[in-house]
């Protein structure tokens, strides 16, 4: 049973997470001794507008071999909220403040003669989640994680011709590769003021284009009361989770998201990647997307092992979709990372 935990970031604000264990006590059931899921760390982000509830649909089976903690990042759920703060920078700082925590947490309970291995985390990034992941190998290195799961996310998603110092396609970033809604100066606007002016349309839109049923049917999909009450239910559930972020914020936080270019730094990632992508998402082409695979393997001599790359057939949130199939490849991928 997932329960709500706090720590607090390096500026004071206060940092919101589910947990599947308590935190751990030294000769007790709750110590890494008795319980050997507190070295093996699943840490759940989720993307913007919404928060670790995201997650309700895998922390039972994830739990079951994992310490399973799921994020709710400033501004977002039950976290803190600031003036500022609306940087995927700050969020891959309060990313590391968390692992801290947990850290602190797990060596106040053992004796460090007797201490084993340090505890592996596995992050799982969704969305902007897997973006504040980049930064986090960006500015903090990737020391203590045995993997990274990134799920639906391009390095970019602004459209762009190249950059300085770049020659070639590969280096520029078209339509067939960025976002499919938010990829320039007109767009970004526009969506601001979405989030800021008309919030409910904004949140209603936002489940239109991440629910894989929504964007693309499958023949005879739409009919009856089944799809009827699923897309009522969802809708409620995932428009409620946007209404407890603030818009303004928010748009300030897409500013900074839409331009981050994160193509140079997955290269230097050194330990095993998952890419997960939606067939049906309406956020990104699965060019895109596929990209952060070639990345790794780009930065690890071309070796084809070093980025795994899966399709779903749902869509942006197929973590909710296809929670079965999202459980048993993520948990099969951090088992591999933790041997």
């Amino acid at each position: 049973m997932m329960q709500y935990l706090s720590c607090e970031a390096n500026d004071g604000c206060t940092l919101a997470f589910q947990s599947s264990l308590p935190l751990p006590a030294a000769n007790g059931p709750t110590s890494p001794e008795a319980d050997p899921r507190y070295c093996k760390i699943l840490l759940l982000l989720h993307g913007f507008s919404g928060s670790s509830a995201y997650f309700s649909r895998n922390f039972a089976q994830l739990s079951r071999d994992f310490w399973v903690v799921a994020l709710d990042l400033r501004g977002h759920g039950a976290s803190g909220r600031t003036r500022g703060g609306y940087h995927v920078a700050r969020l891959a700082a309060d990313v590391r403040d968390l692992v801290g925590h947990l850290h602190r947490a797990l060596h106040a309970t053992t004796n460090p003669a007797e201490r084993g291995a340090e505890p592996l985390v596995v992050p799982v990034g969704c969305s902007i989640g897997a973006a504040v992941l980049w930064t986090y190998v960006e500015l903090f290195g990737q020391h203590g994680l045995g993997g990274f799961v990134f799920v639906d996310q391009a390095p970019l998603q602004d459209r762009v011709p190249g950059f300085v110092g770049g020659s070639g396609g590969e280096c520029g970033w078209g339509a067939d590769r960025a976002h499919l809604g938010c990829y320039d100066e007109a767009s970004l606007l526009a969506a601001q003021r979405a989030w800021i002016e008309t919030p409910d349309a904004a949140h209603r839109g936002l489940v239109e284009g991440c629910l894989g049923y929504r964007v693309r049917p499958l023949e005879g999909e739409e009919t009856g009361a089944e799809y009827a009450r699923k897309k009522a239910e969802d809708e409620a559930f995932f428009v409620g989770e946007s209404r407890r972020c603030d818009g303004v914020w928010l748009a300030r936080l897409l500013a900074d998201h839409t331009r981050y270019d994160h193509r140079e730094a997955i290269e230097g990632i050194r330990v095993p990647a998952l890419v997960l992508a939606g067939r049906r998402t309406g956020c990104f082409p699965l060019e895109g997307m596929e990209e952060t695979a070639r990345r790794v393997r780009k930065g690890n001599g071309g070796r084809e092992e070093a980025a795994e790359w899966v399709v779903f057939e749902s869509g942006h949130w197929l973590f909710w979709e296809e929670s079965e199939r999202f459980n048993e490849v993520v948990g099969g991928f951090a088992r591999k990372c933790m041997a």
